[in-house]
């Protein structure tokens, strides 16, 4: 047991399905020793409404265990489905104690499952994201959020903006340093030798010769440029709308989209479920599931634990490597 990586998981809301997966997933094998982070009564009420057992030991950092439960409780008393911002830095502090295990060592990656950014911010707190805040805590400069879905990769140049946002949050200076990443974790985390990127364009038809905006040929076409000359092979930029289409995939490792809504549709079009949620660039591993917290799920009806199973076994993959 002591070789098989430890994996710390963080139940996210409370009052979501986040608690729900974690129990249904506490009682399946891995290879690896999984630690979820989380209210013991909150695991256990949950636990008892969907008829599953649940009863993990506490995590003790110098032990080993298939299974175990590092136990932070909530601030109030948990309603499934009901947000309460009373909690949402209980759910900021199982995010901490993660990071800092991983940082340290302690863990050899996290797995998060999904949180809900209304109630911590009204909870007092500014946040966008997972990936924002991991970066933040872990002193991470640039981020580069990926999802991945069975053979596809689509990687964000931007992440959580507005639309109205988008475009000046585009510059040369940031692609480089997004494709620097991309490449970087694509090759030290994935294994793929020399990988091939293809780069979106932010306008229609990727500009139109710029007819339709000259970011594509102010900004994307220099970045792409400079990356290729450092023997990075990053291509484009390629029109959206036809840039997933099999023929242009078929060589490809990943795509970067320029923004949120321009990639993850057709991604979680093609593997909602399944997706994983991985962030590059950081000192750490983390993944996480590819949708939110479903309140209306929390503590009854069929929910899928799919996602958190292929964000775990993928955390997995990475740490091993």
């Amino acid at each position: 047991m002591a070789q098989l990586p430890r994996i710390a998981i963080t139940a996210g809301e409370p009052a979501g399905i986040g608690p729900d997966l974690c129990v249904l997933l506490a009682a399946k094998p891995f290879a690896g020793e999984l630690v979820f982070l989380g209210d013991r009564n909150v695991f256990e009420a949950r636990a008892k409404q969907r008829g599953v057992a649940f009863d993990l030991p506490d995590y003790a950092p110098g032990t080993h265990a298939p299974a175990s439960l590092l136990n932070t409780p909530v601030a109030r008393t948990v309603s499934p489905g009901k947000l309460d911002p009373a909690n949402g830095r209980h759910v900021l502090a199982l995010l901490d104690r993660a990071i800092d295990g991983c940082v340290a060592k302690e863990f050899a990656a996290m797995v998060t499952a999904p949180v809900q950014k209304s109630t911590i911010n009204d909870a007092g707190v500014a946040f966008s994201g997972h990936t924002e805040y991991l970066a933040e805590r872990t002193h991470t400069p640039r981020v580069v959020m990926m999802l991945v879905g069975g053979t596809l990769r689509v990687a964000l140049a931007t992440t959580h903006l507005s639309l109205a946002q988008v475009p000046a949050a585009i510059t040369q200076a940031g692609l480089v340093e997004t494709l620097r990443i991309v490449d970087r974790d694509l090759r030290a985390r994935f294994g793929f030798a020399k990988p091939r990127i293809l780069v979106a364009g932010l306008n229609p038809h990727a500009g139109e010769s710029g007819h339709l905006g000259r970011e594509e040929i102010e900004r994307i076409a220099p970045a792409l440029a400079a990356v290729q000359a450092e023997g990075i092979d990053a291509r484009g930029p390629y029109p959206a709308d036809t840039l997933f289409t099999p023929r242009m995939l078929e060589n490809a490792d990943a795509v970067l989209a320029m923004y949120h809504d321009q990639g993850l549709p057709v991604l979680k079009h093609a593997a909602f479920g399944d997706a994983v949620n991985v962030t590059l660039g950081l000192p750490i591993v983390r993944t996480s599931v590819d949708h939110g917290t479903a309140l209306d799920l929390a503590g009854h009806g069929d929910i899928d634990t799919g996602s958190l199973e292929a964000a775990l076994a993928l955390a997995i993959d990475l740490a091993r490597r």
